[in-house]
């Protein structure tokens, strides 16, 4: 938060000047720090299960307090953040649990969005779908280096092209499920940036390619085999990783290929 300035009057007086007031858009400090934090979680940095303590996060984000416990209690309410009665706020922990849970409802509420956004969706619709699926296969998945990381640039096209294959569906509750799933599957993409090469390949283009298409040819069922297979497989690769976590006191580690890796 911006500090409180200082002046000098005619008559030799000090006043505080009110600090200048950051342009928010319209939104409060406690939107802003909940985008910030859950971004900060999402991405690993903040890790699973670490405490949050609200003195160090208000120097981090430069926040007040009370706007940061708002931001926190937002953020318990769609399962980022845990509160525990007198210990505080801590991150969510990762479980192969909870990711079957979370993909098993992803599969059954998007492949459900899906099927009314093709049996409702107009032109309009149809078109921002292979445009966003244009923009994605024009941006390289990974970054150069020998890390295999992610590009952050195929990433925000990744989200925005499986945002809009369910922006046809007309039911406003399916697609904001549907965001905080695709969230909190975001998670466990960015679980660790140093894991043993995955065993198996995908063609994650192609998934995507096949998705598309079945939605151009108002194909319903298809396009719901196809999103749930995908989403089957993303699934299969982490619980593979975990469990190799799991079984291994020490494992080798090194970076996971981004080809490898989906929503």
């Amino acid at each position: 938060m911006p500090r409180t300035k200082s002046a000098k009057t005619g008559a030799g007086k000090i006043e505080a000047i009110p600090p200048e007031t950051p342009d928010l858009g319209g939104r409060t400090w406690a939107s802003v720090l909940e985008q910030a934090v859950r971004e900060d979680i999402i991405n690993g940095r903040l890790p699973a299960g670490s405490k949050l303590r609200l003195k160090e996060l208000a120097e981090r984000y430069q926040a007040g307090v009370i706007p940061l416990r708002e931001a926190l209690s937002r953020l318990c309410t769609t399962g980022f953040v845990l509160a525990v009665d007198q210990k505080g706020f801590s991150v969510a922990a990762l479980s192969p649990e909870e990711l079957l849970d979370i993909t098993r409802v992803r599969q059954q509420i998007e492949t459900s969005a899906i099927r009314d956004a093709i049996e409702a969706g107009d032109i309009a619709w149809e078109s921002e779908v292979v445009a966003a699926h244009h923009r994605l296969t024009r941006i390289a998945m990974q970054r150069g280096g020998k890390d295999g990381a992610l590009n952050p640039d195929w990433e925000e096209a990744h989200a925005a092209f499986h945002k809009v294959l369910i922006d046809g569906c007309r039911s406003p509750w399916m697609r904001r499920f549907s965001t905080v799933l695709r969230d909190q599957t975001a998670r466990y993409r960015f679980l660790s940036l140093a894991v043993p090469k995955a065993g198996r390949m995908r063609d994650v283009a192609a998934e995507h390619e096949a998705i598309v298409n079945a939605i151009v040819d108002r194909n319903a069922t298809e396009a719901c085999r196809l999103l749930s297979a995908h989403f089957q497989a993303t699934m299969d690769l982490v619980l593979k990783y975990l469990q190799q976590q799991k079984t291994k006191s020490t494992p080798a580690r090194k970076s996971i290929a981004a080809k490898d890796l989906v929503t």
